[in-house]
């Protein structure tokens, strides 16, 4: 069987990273927070091996010299390897960037020997750790996939969850003589939204989605607006609650139950279950016919085929006399629920079910 790399970093990634970009002493050195429990975990759970890749600028120079760092840095090693985290291989480049050696990241000099032996190595499915563009860039140099700890929303608990359950990326497209929709979620996004169905409060409303539940969601409707709106409210809910159930996966660690907020005059209550037991109790009413292009009467419709499709249970209540504000908050409220009960945890990875199956 091939083996996966983590190809890890360490100044920035294991330990913090000084103004100085130099751990040359005692003083200067501080693990990063959340490491130690969750590198523990990876390496105890999961089957790569871990190769540190690390550039220090200039070291055995007299900026640098060897006697300030490797004291410093056995001692990194002894204190990971007193938690249960050893390394397979250590490689350090010396190099300053003006040298623009091969082997200093984001070459891939120091690491050729786990790109070329494909027969041992499975590199599409190895890991760059890092926390800069530079390790990204390394990594896409590599043919590797990355996690980078300065992106929005990564940690090294993201990271553990990432590698021990996989991301929850799933994608959908849905053909009929009335719409043409793609639609892609990733749960465990930063909340970037593309969305476009040619109605524009719907983009907006499917925008809050995204956005307060924190999910990558790219919408792509066109459907047979020259006839009503009701095929492209209708086939996109169904698309994207196929969606968020692809991209649930086999829902194990999921907090599965999620919410209410107010809207300036609304009060807005969306309660939900991943049970797997589709059901919508809707408590709305709207005066107006419209709001934006969308027909009121296809909220209801809309929610209900969005439960069907991500068989779920949806328990919706709004009070209040904006009519906007009342939709709007509805969808917000769905967002924070979703964000709620899609959440994971790896170190009680179950199904929240005594029944053993959702």
């Amino acid at each position: 069987m091939k083996k996966r790399i983590l190809f890890i970093d360490r100044d920035g990634t294991l330990i913090e990273e000084p103004a100085d970009e130099q751990i040359d002493s005692f003083e200067k050195l501080k693990f990063v927070k959340g490491m130690f429990r969750n590198l523990a975990f990876i390496r105890e759970k999961l089957d790569f091996d871990f190769v540190m890749v690390s550039n220090q600028d200039g070291l055995g120079t007299d900026a640098f010299p060897e006697d300030t760092f490797w004291p410093v840095h056995n001692f990194i090693l002894q204190t990971l390897a007193g938690e249960g985290i050893t390394f397979d291989e250590i490689l350090i480049d010396p190099h300053f960037p003006e040298d623009n050696a091969p082997t200093r990241k984001p070459n891939t000099g120091l690491v050729e020997k786990y790109i070329q032996d494909t027969e041992h190595y499975d590199i599409e499915n190895s890991f760059v750790i890092g926390d800069r563009e530079t390790d990204r860039t390394f990594a896409q140099n590599i043919g590797c996939k990355s996690l980078i700890l300065s992106d929005e929303n990564m940690s090294w608990e993201k990271i553990s969850e990432i590698l021990f359950a996989g991301e929850r990326i799933a994608e959908v497209k849905r053909t009929t003589k009335e719409t043409d929709i793609h639609i892609k979620v990733n749960l465990d996004g930063t909340g970037k939204c593309d969305i476009s169905t040619g109605l524009g409060f719907f983009d907006h409303m499917l925008e809050q989605i995204g956005k307060h539940g924190m999910i990558d969601l790219t919408i792509h409707t066109k459907g047979d607006l020259e006839v009503d709106e009701h095929h492209t409210i209708e086939d996109t809910a169904i698309a994207l609650g196929e969606c968020i159930l692809n991209a649930l996966g086999s829902k194990r660690g999921i907090e599965r139950y999620g919410y209410s907020l107010p809207m300036d005059d609304c009060l807005c209550s969306v309660a939900l279950d991943f049970g797997g037991r589709p059901w919508l109790v809707w408590d709305a009413e709207f005066k107006r016919e419209k709001i934006g292009e969308m027909p009121t009467e296809m909220f209801l419709h809309f929610f209900k085929s969005l439960s069907d499709a991500a068989k779920m249970n949806l328990n919706i209540k709004a009070e209040g006399q904006n009519e906007h504000h009342k939709i709007e908050g509805i969808f917000k409220a769905l967002a924070r629920s979703l964000k709620m009960a899609v959440k994971r945890d790896i170190y009680h990875y179950e199904l929240p079910s005594t029944k053993g199956m959702l």
